[in-house]
């Protein structure tokens, strides 16, 4: 799927203008997006309705039949607008059965949420893994602009990516391209065996460690005191052993994972987004604790932090239809 090629289907205003509605469901909150070209008409966030799949569908529909209004005031539409709507997700739509699946937030697995939104919205709906939408955005004109091949990564609730080569999103066959969270850490050290369970059923999974979760988890098994991520990275500032420690074996991790996407893949450059990417070391020291692990004489492949931050995900959401003109 290029960024260009999906065929349009939304029936327009009379001014012949289609705007695109993006929105990121996330395990903690919903953001919503009205793009016009690439200009943002309106932006809307609400709190995820967490384990509870009804609630969050309708949560959804509100926001969007929201931001319809929003666009509509926005261009002079006295009847309010109604544009293209791309939803994404933390999970994919099973090519086979047409229902969530691999979903982080595990409410929505099993369920047919395209179904249920073209249903409640009355109009055709894209879904798309977040990540995947996170690397369209960063490779179009973010952090990634330009790159042959770009690996977004998200570093927030779960850890997941998106891959773009040439301009064009790789879903795969089974439609878990980039699924890198659901591998096993790389290289991994005595006292990292078998490692945290992770939802998927498995012990030592990637995201368990290099999630938000992840890192608070590492924290507590170290000091015995739980603390957000914020709260780690501000009391390695302030001198407190645990957490620089803590912050050091992340580092440490996430090298190790990314060189083995790097060996594999061997992007040009690697979009880091989500929670986990506002730690600014990691864009010194990973860099310069990968290249052991990496097969190759040097490794050139640059690491940097998402142009457009939290953005990215519902901008490439909205990307999911084109902007053109019916």
């Amino acid at each position: 799927m290029t960024f260009s090629d999906v065929p349009s289907c939304i029936e327009q205003s009379a001014v012949q203008r289609l705007v695109r509605i993006g929105i990121d469901l996330g395990g903690t909150k919903i953001e919503g997006i009205v793009l016009d070209g690439s200009r943002a008409l309106a932006r809307l966030r609400v709190d995820t309705p967490r384990d509870d799949y009804e609630a969050t569908v309708q949560a959804v529909v509100a926001l969007v039949h929201a931001l319809d209004v929003r666009a509509g005031a926005a261009l002079g539409l006295p009847a309010g607008g109604r544009g293209s709507v791309g939803v994404g997700i933390p999970g994919t739509m099973s090519p086979a059965t047409g229902l969530v699946k691999n979903a982080n937030s595990v409410w929505l697995i099993g369920r047919p949420l395209a179904a249920d939104l073209e249903r409640r919205l009355d109009r055709r709906v894209r879904i798309a893994n977040d990540a995947n939408c996170f690397a369209v955005s960063e490779a179009a004109d973010g952090a990634g602009a330009g790159a042959g091949v770009v690996f977004g990564a998200i570093l927030g609730t779960g850890t997941g990516a998106g891959i773009v080569v040439g301009g064009e999103v790789l879903v795969g066959q089974n439609a878990i391209a980039g699924e890198w969270g659901h591998n096993p850490l790389p290289w991994p050290a005595d006292e990292e065996r078998p490692g945290p369970r992770c939802y998927c059923g498995r012990h030592g999974c990637i995201e368990t460690f290099l999630s938000g979760p992840g890192l608070q988890a590492d924290y507590a098994r170290g000091s015995g005191r739980r603390r957000t991520p914020a709260e780690i990275v501000a009391l390695s500032e302030a001198g407190d052993p645990d957490a620089s420690a803590s912050l050091d074996r992340y580092a440490h991790r996430l090298a190790r994972g990314l060189a083995s996407v790097i060996n594999v893949l061997d992007p040009d450059v690697i979009v880091l987004g989500g929670g986990m990417s506002n730690i600014g070391r990691l864009y010194d020291e990973v860099p310069r604790l990968w290249g052991p692990y990496v097969f190759s004489d040097r490794v050139t492949t640059r690491l940097v932090k998402a142009r457009h931050g939290d953005s990215s995900g519902v901008r490439g959401a909205a990307w999911l239809w084109p902007g053109d003109v019916m």
